[in-house]
């Protein structure tokens, strides 16, 4: 049986129509998208019941026999559907038209944007459809010009990472902006995370005018520049032991224009700070977790005799038990795998 909906005062249009009880509503529209027959020009309805699916038109009769195949009911009818007024569908809507809906669940949802760059961690079983993963993201967001994929973990003590061009231009280069700050690096000779934004801007907050920090682990700059831009009056010593990082780091002091507040240093920090005098610190960054234990020593030496903070960085697993005492704050920055959590320890050094 047929049913025809027709709103009131309103001209007909002679739209398709899947009707599903709204307990059947996932499953039908996974149905559609896998069969290609929804409208997503038009808006899904609902009734209290019902969920009204537009279709491009009445289907034929081996998709008719599908749908009833696997819903347990359904009904196809005419309603007069509002046009979606969505501005542009989300990478996850475009890949619902490409993906098995067997699939959907694992299309990841984290992207790391970086400047013009998306990067996105594809699992196993998507790897066939990187490319279309990639072209999505492309679509989605019209900033993006690279998309690039994960292919292996961070290694070494430059904490890079190799990736695989997917879609888009070939390039590792990009300008980030952050919190007013703008950041030139490459992705494949450079550390930088954009998941550890918020805590470049607490830190920054944290800091007092007239302080002397030392940044240990500078990288391109994201801890120093937000502190100098922030605080005119503090001087900031950026140490990196990667030559490529420090390249950009001192072009990034100079795009900024915080020349005066920020001092960048090429060298490893231990050596750095046993070999050459610098001022001393009412506070130091550790942001290495991999090996910051390995450095407290020197980070403590790097403070004021009358003490300052130390900013921590560390990974643990929720399953240690460890006590810690005399700190300002403990705080989770970002969870890196299953049960571990990058955190961040203040601690005042007496």
């Amino acid at each position: 049986m047929i049913l025809h909906f027709i709103a009131i005062g309103v001209t007909v249009s002679e739209d398709s129509c899947l009707k599903v009880p709204k307990k059947f509503g996932e499953k039908a529209l996974r149905l559609v998208r896998d069969l290609k027959i929804i409208n997503n020009k038009l808006k899904i309805q609902q009734t209290k019941s019902h969920l009204l699916i537009p279709l491009y038109n009445k289907p034929k009769p081996a998709i008719i026999k599908k749908l009833e195949n696997s819903l347990q009911q359904m009904e196809l009818t005419i309603y007069n559907f509002p046009k979606n007024q969505k501005l542009r569908p989300t990478y996850l809507d475009l890949l619902t038209e490409t993906i098995p809906s067997g699939l959907l669940t694992g299309i990841p949802r984290a992207i790391d944007f970086i400047g013009k760059i998306a990067i996105v961690d594809v699992p196993f079983e998507l790897v066939k459809y990187k490319k279309d993963i990639g072209e999505a993201i492309l679509k989605a967001h019209k900033q993006t010009q690279t998309v690039l994929a994960k292919s292996g973990s961070i290694k070494g003590i430059y904490r890079l990472r190799e990736f695989e061009f997917i879609a888009g231009n070939k390039k590792t280069t990009t300008i980030h902006t952050e919190f007013g700050c703008k950041y030139y690096l490459d992705i494949a000779k450079t550390y930088f995370s954009p998941r550890l934004s918020t805590e470049h801007n607490r830190v920054a907050s944290n800091v007092n005018e007239n302080e002397i920090i030392v940044d240990l682990f500078a990288g391109i700059g994201p801890f120093s520049i937000l502190i100098a831009k922030k605080h005119k009056n503090v001087k900031v010593y950026a140490i990196d032991i990667n030559s490529e990082a420090v390249v950009f780091l001192k072009r990034n002091i100079v795009m900024n224009r915080v020349e005066k507040q920020v001092i960048p240093i090429l060298g490893d920090a231990r050596k750095i700070l046993q070999e050459k005098p610098l001022q001393k610190a009412d506070r130091v960054i550790m942001n290495l977790p991999e090996t910051s234990f390995d450095y407290l020593g020197v980070a403590c030496k790097a403070l004021k005799k009358e003490g300052g903070i130390i900013h921590y960085y560390s990974f643990v697993n929720s399953s240690d038990k460890r006590q810690i005492n005399k700190i300002l704050s403990i705080k989770k920055v970002r969870e890196v795998s299953p049960y571990t959590f990058q955190v961040v320890i203040d601690a005042q050094i007496q």
